[in-house]
């Protein structure tokens, strides 16, 4: 079993424990020694970090190629279209390249804390909200992803990980869980082959080897 920390991570909030400047961090709400994020979350970005004391679990969970699905909810300018939700799910290209298909659709406003300092809304133009679900991290991805098809973000709110949510976590609170995640063993790149004779051989001599066989 491995310790997880799940954390609300509160608005303008670096995840990292410490900085050159005058920004809060992680260390102004964790105190556990030896915990570090599986992953990140833009400084102007809310809601659930996941961190871990476990190394090997630690990259495990970061790497994009473990696909757990991340849900968001996003604040957007403008009535968003169904349209604009077809789009998204379809993928978005990007300037790094296209998007996976999402899971998207429009949602009523979610019952979330009030975020200091509040978003900035324009005089006569709506916002609404949706929740995208993505299996990949890139930078920014789902701020650019809404503006890409016409609705720039003004909030956003990662409401879970996987099964982890912060249901129950406050901004700036966090709950210590157990889990219990089988990590896939490293596969093992050297080539092998067999023989006529069904005997199995490294395609990959070393230095020496080599040496004897030209003898």
């Amino acid at each position: 079993m491995s310790k997880i920390l799940l954390f609300n991570k509160p608005f303008q909030v670096l995840t990292q424990f410490t900085t050159d400047d005058d920004k809060s961090t992680l260390a102004d709400y964790i105190s556990q020694p030896g915990f570090y994020a599986a992953g990140r979350l833009d400084y102007d970005s809310e809601g659930l970090l996941v961190l871990t004391d476990d190394g090997p679990l630690q990259n495990h969970l970061a790497n994009p190629k473990f696909k757990m699905e991340k849900t968001y909810w996003a604040q957007v300018e403008g009535d968003v279209t169904e349209e604009a939700l077809e789009l998204l799910r379809k993928g978005v290209e990007l300037k790094d390249g296209l998007t996976r298909p999402a899971k998207v659709k429009a949602i009523p406003e979610p019952d979330l804390w009030e975020r200091i300092p509040p978003i900035r809304e324009r005089k006569n133009i709506p916002t609404s909200w949706i929740e995208l679900k993505i299996t990949e991290g890139k930078n920014r991805q789902v701020r650019r992803m809404t503006a890409a098809v016409g609705f720039p973000t003004l909030r956003l709110v990662r409401y879970a990980i996987g099964e982890w949510t912060i249901d129950e976590l406050l901004p700036g609170k966090s709950k210590l869980v157990e889990v219990d995640i089988k990590i896939p063993a490293p596969k093992n790149h050297s080539a092998r082959f067999k023989s006529k004779g069904g005997k199995s051989f490294n395609r990959f001599k070393s230095g020496k080897e080599k040496k004897a066989t030209r003898r």
